[in-house]
């Protein structure tokens, strides 16, 4: 007999989720029985997601904060500590993309805030809960990366180049932490995917031909269950 709800007693945090694949992770995560904890900077979108994982049965709990603000990251930490103890899952998916622009046309101050996000933000979460990952009994750590971080792009260079980071940051977490036996590293690589982000950048595309992030998320899903080894990337087939 299948378990509808394998992770049942699990608490998971999601960035990104008011809307895209952070939504349908956390959409998905709370379905399959974890408590998920909602980031982004809407309450509103957080809001919208919350409802609906309740009506599927499942529980959440909506965080609204600028992720780019680390003292914001460092009370988020400590808040869920007093109330959880420890955290199962965590899954670094907000990002934003930039101009799609020639490398010596970036323009400083948007890279500078594509790199908080992108980059810095993710090490400050990962020094924030890192404590309450170790305190799990088993902890599974998820970056949504993109095919640019390894294969560059003409014109993306600062997308491109704050996943490069992203996975070279994350590879080394996974390295630092496989002594444990518990907490996974899952560098994800979801493809081409129907969301705002890669359909503002290419306006002429067809988001019909791609997968919906609601094919995304449980593929995700499936990947914490299975018995997968810390620090893999791994590309999500369409």
């Amino acid at each position: 007999m299948t378990d509808s709800k394998p992770l049942s007693g699990k608490l998971a945090l999601v960035t990104g989720a008011s809307r895209g694949i952070g939504a349908a992770t956390a959409e998905a995560l709370g379905a399959a029985g974890a408590h998920v904890i909602l980031v982004a900077r809407t309450a509103a979108g957080l809001e919208q997601v919350e409802e609906r994982i309740h009506e599927g049965d499942g529980s959440a709990t909506i965080a609204p904060l600028d992720l780019t603000d680390g003292e914001s990251i460092g009370k988020l930490a400590v808040a869920v500590a007093e109330r959880w103890e420890k955290l199962d899952i965590l899954v670094l998916n907000a990002a934003m993309l930039g101009s799609l622009t020639p490398v010596q046309d970036i323009d400083p101050k948007e890279y500078s805030r594509l790199l908080s996000l992108n980059l810095l933000a993710n090490q400050a979460l990962i020094a924030a809960f890192d404590p309450l990952l170790r305190r799990a009994e088993r902890a599974d750590v998820v970056a949504i990366t993109s095919s640019v971080g390894a294969e560059p792009r003409a014109f993306w260079g600062a997308y491109g180049s704050s996943k490069a980071a992203l996975e070279g940051l994350l590879g080394a977490y996974a390295d630092e932490t496989a002594f444990t036996h518990k907490i996974r590293v899952h560098i994800v690589d979801p493809g081409a995917t129907r969301t705002r982000m890669p359909w503002r950048a290419v306006p002429g595309g067809t988001p019909e031909s791609v997968q919906p992030p609601e094919a995304v998320a449980p593929a995700i899903v499936e990947r914490l269950l299975a018995d997968a080894p810390t620090g893999e990337k791994y590309r999500l087939e369409a």
